[in-house]
């Protein structure tokens, strides 16, 4: 009788998706020669020791923190090495956010094209926090506010992508990162058109007069298509897109991938489990509740699946479609819509 407990499972992760989005993992990679280490993992601040790195690298690990993050995964390389090597070993490890301060120009396509690849082909939820660049995809943060003033020092947007992460990986689906202070900030070099800027997809900071904040949570995206609209630009959204996927995915390798029996009737018990979760996400205000959030067996591509197994579909009813044996594949879809948070106002006064 496992089907019933695995829907529990499901809205137990409904249930506790807003304290978990709060709680994100990041990662950063250091170059680094003080120890001989490869990987370290911090839980909190207090666990950092002086002697394992330079001034520098412990400051870009303590601003991390600032933004409470639940850990952070610290790659270490040798000042000669590639960050493909921190890559590799990152690829099979669960973060959210990856930032590396003080990252060179030249060396952040690097990055991009591997965070690409593993959202694009590997299904991985990874989003990465990088420097001046125009990367139009939504699992890239292209942070572009230079001359940052903390005390006595300045960061450029290279060294601060740290903090950026640190912030994201901290904030609940109950807010999004837009007007975000940064209150150590003293003063920052001031984007010349902050509303083109977050139109061309970066996330900069802004000054109203009395702090320094985050302008708009965007991330680089701007192609939009038919299949990928506006709400993909929105760091908020995309975190929760990235959620429920990551979900619904861990699920079903844990609880379902060679254990359920694939017939139709197991699909349903599968469905209504997906679905009575998208309701717990409704409750807690991820999931526009006026909105028909479902999921349900994708006609079209059991039909595809079934075409190329030689099978005469146009003499079959779309339930018999349904219905039919798919091996060991499942074709699901669903349709939803997600609550973004309140960032723009229009109000008229009349007198």
């Amino acid at each position: 009788m496992g089907l019933p407990k695995i829907s529990i499972e499901f809205q137990t992760k409904g249930v506790t998706a807003i304290k978990r989005s709060a709680r994100g993992i990041v990662a950063l990679i250091l170059k680094d020669a003080t120890k001989n280490f490869e990987t370290k993992v911090y839980k909190s601040i207090d666990e950092l020791q002086s002697e394992d790195w330079t001034p520098e690298n412990k400051g870009y690990i303590e601003k991390t923190f600032m933004g409470t993050p639940s850990k952070i995964i610290v790659e270490r390389i040798g000042q000669e090495e590639a960050y493909s090597v921190a890559l590799k070993r990152l690829k099979n490890q669960k973060w959210n956010y990856l930032a590396v301060p003080n990252i060179a120009q030249k060396d952040v396509q690097t990055v991009v094209d591997w965070i690409k690849g593993e959202r694009n082909n590997n299904k991985k939820t990874f989003k990465a926090i990088l420097p001046n660049i125009v990367a139009d995809h939504e699992g890239i943060i292209n942070f572009a506010t230079e001359g940052l003033k903390v005390g006595e020092d300045t960061y450029s947007a290279s060294q601060y992508t740290c903090r950026i992460a640190g912030i994201l990986a901290g904030l609940p689906f109950t807010r999004s990162a837009t007007y975000y202070a940064l209150n150590e900030v003293e003063s920052i070099i001031e984007s010349e058109n902050p509303d083109k800027d977050i139109e061309d997809g970066k996330l900069i900071l802004i000054n109203d007069g009395e702090k320094i904040k985050i302008g708009r949570g965007v991330n680089s995206f701007t192609s939009t298509t038919a299949k990928k609209g506006e709400e993909f630009k929105k760091i908020k959204i995309v975190d929760a897109v990235d959620l429920m996927f990551d979900d619904i995915k861990d699920t079903f390798a844990s609880a379902y991938v060679g254990k359920i029996i694939n017939s139709y009737d197991n699909k349903v018990l599968f469905l209504a489990a997906i679905n009575a979760y998208f309701e717990q996400l409704e409750r807690v205000d991820v999931l526009d509740p006026s909105y028909d959030n479902k999921a349900g067996i994708d006609i079209d591509g059991q039909r595809l699946y079934l075409m190329t197994k030689g099978v005469d579909v146009e003499s079959l009813k779309e339930q018999e479609i349904k219905e039919y044996n798919t091996g060991s594949e499942v074709f699901i879809q669903a349709k939803v819509k997600f609550l973004d948070a309140m960032e723009d106002l229009t109000m008229q006064i009349f007198m």
